[in-house]
């Protein structure tokens, strides 16, 4: 039963990181703490587990997302190796830092991320960049800067339990870099902070001895495997289908569900 549910969990993150063009772990870390609520963990370990597992997952999906986006030349390899030390440094200290921080106040900063993440996506997007000289050679700040940016990418990304595209694609749209390329390029960072930031999220759950049955540290192994294996193949269902609708239509969409999950957690974290 419970591999079923990881399962449609899987199913429905795969898609909808297909079909938003969103890491999963915005739709992960909900319906996680919504299931591991109701399969009574303890509350304190719930959020870690969460996004601990969150970040297991996006392993997965990243190489497959970043394999699709190689084969159309849209990853930036050069700046992807200035920004991978940052990420992958950041995200394992996050993780750290996220051990510390209790599952309330998890909640809370997740719930608001959530709501932010949804009000970018309503009102944002709208500004197209209209010039294209920018396509050629993008002003990328220095190397130590995207380094330090990368960081500061990594640490959010563990907190938040996700790959990191919410703020690896405005940061390279910010300095002229096209979407696509954008989008390609934030696939790729997605892996070490998955990598950096699972193994975080073990290293301190194991230090903190958690009492949950088939975990290491805080994830999930079931609820990983589960996950990692629909949503390989759903993302490019959700891909599929994202060509055939509106892509503004969806965003509001998506803005609405992200919405209501970041004040259901405000709501769970107050109440």
């Amino acid at each position: 039963m419970e591999i079923l549910i990881f399962l449609i969990i899987g199913a429905l993150a795969g898609f909808a990181a297909g079909l938003f063009g969103v890491g999963g772990g915005t739709i992960i870390v909900p319906l996680l703490f919504i299931v591991f609520t109701q399969m009574g963990y303890s509350p304190d370990n719930i959020m870690h587990l969460a996004l601990g597992t969150s970040l297991a997952t996006i392993i997965v999906t990243s190489i497959s997302s970043l394999m699709a986006h190689n084969k159309k030349g849209a990853v930036m390899w050069p700046v992807f190796k200035n920004l991978a030390p940052g990420l992958a440094l950041g995200c394992f200290l996050g993780a750290g830092i996220a051990g510390q921080i209790s599952g309330l106040y998890l909640q809370l900063i997740v719930g608001v991320f959530l709501l932010w993440v949804a009000y970018k996506m309503f009102f944002g997007g709208k500004k197209q960049v209209a010039s294209h000289s920018h396509d050629v050679n993008p002003e990328l700040p220095s190397k130590s800067k995207q380094l330090a940016a990368g960081g500061v990418i990594g640490v959010a990304s563990a907190i938040f339990g996700i790959g990191g595209g919410s703020l690896t694609v405005p940061y390279l749209t910010r300095y002229g870099v096209v979407m696509q390329k954008a989008v390609g390029t934030s696939a790729a960072c997605g892996l070490p902070i998955a990598i950096a930031g699972a193994l975080g999220f073990m290293i301190f759950g194991m230090q903190q001895q958690v009492d949950v049955p088939n975990t290491i540290g805080f994830v999930h192994i079931y609820a990983f495997l589960g996950i990692s294996i629909m949503s390989f193949f759903t993302a490019k269902v959700g891909a599929k289908v994202a060509h055939i609708l509106s892509p503004a239509l969806l965003k509001k969409c998506f803005a609405i569900l992200l919405t209501v999950v970041g004040f259901y957690f405000l709501y769970k974290g107050l109440v």
